[in-house]
């Protein structure tokens, strides 16, 4: 009798800031049909939802804590020096949520994606404290102060890798599932140095990232464009479309899902 042997599936979380929060709702939308993810690569925004959901928080706790969690929680903000926000508050609040564990010893395997801002490299964390790893991979360049680790000085992951797929296939995930919450074909209004600073690195992911999507099975792109990465203030729509476009692309991973076991 034949054994069937279920492949890892992977799930690459990329950055965007609010916009990123569009991936609770694509993990309510698997879990709703019994998807299973076991590994997880994130950058930014992406690494902040990967950790929680690797430590076990269940998507619609996140969702809650999305909505309720105001900004004098996690925001610092200190006298512009490397950054406008002095990213303590955010660490500590992380280091709660994930119960100040280290990557490695998570439920589900977990990579976060980082960038050296003094040589261009990226930066892989696969084990480490979670919240110094997901606090590096959140420091948009201008607005976070950029979180020092080992000599390094890093910033946020999405600058070199937005969307972390090849991370994922290198972490042995034999379906590798893509999500990007970047604008695409928006026009984006700006009105502050915020907004100036997040248009600026969407410009320059979106390019950088046109040869990187060819290496997953699936990519899914919740129509999140027209919200600014910094309006936190829409977060239950964002979640929302995030979950209707996963829904969408629940068949064709089962799909993905069924003919690797066919083939194995």
């Amino acid at each position: 009798m034949k054994t069937t042997v279920k492949p890892k599936v992977g799930l690459a979380l990329g950055a965007g800031g609010a916009r990123g929060l569009a991936h609770i709702g694509v993990l309510k939308a698997f879990e709703s049909h019994g998807i299973e993810v076991d590994l997880l690569a994130g950058s930014s925004m992406g690494s902040l939802i990967a950790a929680l959901y690797a430590n076990g928080i269940e998507p619609r706790m996140m969702e809650k804590l999305a909505v309720n969690l105001k900004r004098k929680h996690w925001l610092d903000v200190i006298v512009p020096n490397l950054g406008f926000v002095a990213g303590e508050k955010i660490k500590e609040l992380i280091r709660l949520l994930t119960h100040g564990k280290h990557i490695e010893q998570l439920n589900k395997e977990l990579a976060i994606v980082a960038t050296d801002i003094e040589t261009g490299e990226r930066v892989v964390f696969r084990e480490g404290p979670i919240d110094r790893a997901v606090r590096a991979s959140i420091s948009i360049p201008g607005i976070f102060v950029p979180e020092r680790v080992d000599g390094r000085l890093l910033v946020d992951g999405g600058v070199i890798d937005r969307v972390p797929i090849t991370v994922t296939r290198e972490m042995g995930a034999d379906i590798v599932i893509a999500v990007d919450v970047a604008q695409f074909d928006t026009r984006m209004k700006v009105t502050s140095i915020f907004d100036v600073i997040a248009q600026t690195i969407d410009v320059m992911e979106r390019e950088i990232l046109r040869h990187r999507m060819l290496a997953a099975d699936l990519v899914i792109r919740p129509n999140v464009g027209h919200y600014s990465s910094i309006a936190y203030a829409a977060i239950e729509e964002i979640i929302a479309e995030g979950e209707r476009t996963a829904l969408a692309y629940v068949e064709q991973v089962k799909e993905l899902i069924d003919k690797w076991e066919a083939t194995t």
